[in-house]
């Protein structure tokens, strides 16, 4: 069983490193564009809502803590305490994914879609007067926006189904204080999500207010 154990959380974390330079990649490409645009990018960053990436950054802190102590109660055998937390873990991650589409849906309607034919609008407007001279590096920078938030919502869609598998597989008794092998690997991948929306909302919400800021 231990060297089970061993083999299963290595193999998570070798597919967690390739997941690591899948968002890498975006990461620093999103980096080189801000550099070579950075005037247009100051002019996105006011269409971005920082309350509801703060409001998402919350909910995802609250599930990760709930996942660590099902992991717990999973290492102690507690099996009601460990269903109980992964629908609380659940829970989050689905109020995650409805803020994330209450978030596109309002940018759907403001017409900054760029992916979408009509869906694109950057003229001028009173509160950013000179911003259609960026709409060409705009939409550059709004791509980067849904690609990395959408494949990350990806993940996150992901492990809300897998910790459905894994809280049905509790209800069956398939765990206890000597086998909870799926729950810590799976915990694993929810802390990845987690941690990787941590870079993503101060690069897409917050860098950009920091010169209204300061």
């Amino acid at each position: 069983m231990v060297q089970q154990f061993e083999s299963a959380t290595l193999g998570m974390w070798v597919f967690l490193l390739t997941e690591i330079m899948f968002f890498g990649g975006m990461f620093c490409a999103y980096m080189i564009y801000r550099s070579m645009y950075p005037a247009a990018f100051a002019s996105t960053s006011k269409h971005m809502d920082p309350l509801f990436g703060a409001i998402n950054t919350a909910v995802l802190i609250v599930s990760s803590l709930s996942m660590a102590l099902a992991v717990r109660a999973a290492r102690l055998g507690q099996q009601k305490a460990l269903q109980i937390l992964l629908l609380i873990t659940i829970f989050f991650g689905l109020c995650f994914l409805g803020v994330k589409a209450v978030e596109y849906h309002a940018h759907w309607v403001d017409n900054k879609v760029p992916l979408f034919a009509g869906h694109w609008d950057y003229s001028n407007t009173p509160e950013s007067p000179n911003q259609a001279q960026y709409a060409r590096q705009a939409q550059i920078l709004f791509c980067f926006y849904f690609f990395m938030t959408g494949f990350h919502a990806v993940h996150m869609i992901v492990g809300v189904a897998l910790m459905l598998t894994i809280f049905f597989m509790a209800r069956s008794g398939k765990f206890n204080a000597t086998y909870f092998t799926p729950v810590e690997i799976s915990g694993l991948y929810w802390h990845f999500v987690d941690i990787v929306w941590i870079f993503l909302f101060p690069l897409l919400y917050l860098i950009g207010h920091t010169k209204n800021i300061f």
